[in-house]
């Protein structure tokens, strides 16, 4: 898994690339507190290799907690910047801190 960040000059705003390898997966999300947990918001969009990727548009300056959902399964990035406990989920979520 991967994430890329890309801060824009021209406003306060991170461009943000998730990349997950998963080429048995059919559907793969990002969720996080920047869309509200919603498996549908940000679906990332499979490629020919087998990864699936997608970039968010986030407001700079802010820390957030994610996670992917691969078919189903939860699971958290390697390369998240720290993890948070939540107590709703009963796990740790990725933080992405931007």
């Amino acid at each position: 898994m991967a994430i890329k960040k890309q801060y824009l000059k021209s406003k306060p705003v991170c461009k943000v690339t998730f990349s997950v390898p998963a080429k048995e997966a059919k559907n793969v999300a990002v969720v996080g507190s920047f869309n509200e947990w919603n498996t549908e918001a940000t679906e990332l969009k499979k490629l020919k290799n087998g990864t699936f990727k997608g970039t968010v548009d986030l407001p700079s300056e802010n820390s957030y907690e994610f996670r992917y959902v691969v078919d189903g399964t939860y699971i958290n990035d390697e390369q998240a910047d720290s993890y948070a406990w939540n107590d709703f989920a009963g796990a740790e979520n990725g933080v992405l801190n931007l």
